[in-house]
């Protein structure tokens, strides 16, 4: 057998045994580490042939991971199973807009005030933003940097990610950074799409657990870029939550 030969099989095998799959840099180390006769830039060619000749049986779910068919219906059966416990427990996506709020305003720094909208209280096809925050010069800044609105789109359900990501794109009408906000049990691929678009359109990932309002996790998976909205929206929408956002 030829070393190309051993580096692919070995890397199936690799992939099969990892229902969370492999990453091109975890197959080079353990295939280096299993045949140390074989030079790394063999290795390296190898796994080049590896992910465009595909083996049967392998995919890959995002940008440098591989993952074996057979995982994939593992990952729909617990999305299924998030599905029926949130359902069972009544958690809402309102449950995160305040906790999320706090995240913005504590831990991102992006805001110095956050507020929950949601629902249709923009009354607008467009969509209204679950949460909405400012940014707004502090007496302490030596500088004073220009007011900023943040918003915020917050989904449950993996399966209405094109649709919140879609959202997210509208509200740059009226904000200086948006972010899309969506659950840590969403698929690979989704989120390696996400993520892609996002630095595409300058959006915000976060991912979460959707399991634990109280605790929810929120981790930043890219940051949302400043982006100068259209001044005639920014007065339409803000004149709407005002009172709440610059009380």
């Amino acid at each position: 057998m030829t070393s190309t030969a051993k580096v692919i099989q070995k890397a199936s095998e690799l992939v099969d045994a990892t229902p969370t799959g492999k990453r091109y840099s975890d197959l080079v180390r353990d295939i280096c580490a299993t045949f140390p006769d074989i030079p790394v830039n063999t290795v390296h060619g190898s796994l080049h042939k590896f992910r465009t000749e595909l083996p049967p049986g392998v995919y890959q779910p995002s940008r440098g991971l591989y993952r074996a068919i057979k995982y994939q219906e593992e990952g729909e059966r617990q999305e299924a199973e998030v599905a029926n416990r949130l359902k069972k427990e009544k958690i809402r996506e309102e449950d995160f807009y305040e906790v999320f709020g706090d995240w913005l305003i504590n831990e991102l720094e992006e805001c110095t005030k956050a507020i929950s909208v949601g629902g249709n209280r923009f009354k607008d096809k467009w969509g209204t933003p679950d949460v909405v925050g400012v940014r707004e010069a502090r007496r302490s800044d030596i500088i004073k940097p220009p007011t900023e609105i943040v918003s915020a789109e917050i989904k449950l359900d993996p399966a209405n990610l094109i649709t919140a990501f879609g959202q997210t794109c509208s509200y740059k009408l009226f904000s200086h950074k948006s972010y899309i906000v969506v659950p840590d049990n969403s698929s690979e691929d989704d989120i390696g799409r996400l993520d892609a678009l996002s630095r595409i359109f300058g959006i915000g990932l976060v991912i979460f657990n959707p399991l634990d309002p109280s605790d929810p996790d929120f981790r930043i998976r890219s940051r949302a870029s400043r982006e100068e909205p259209d001044v005639f929206y920014v007065n339409k929408y803000l004149k709407l939550v005002e009172d709440e956002l610059f009380a």
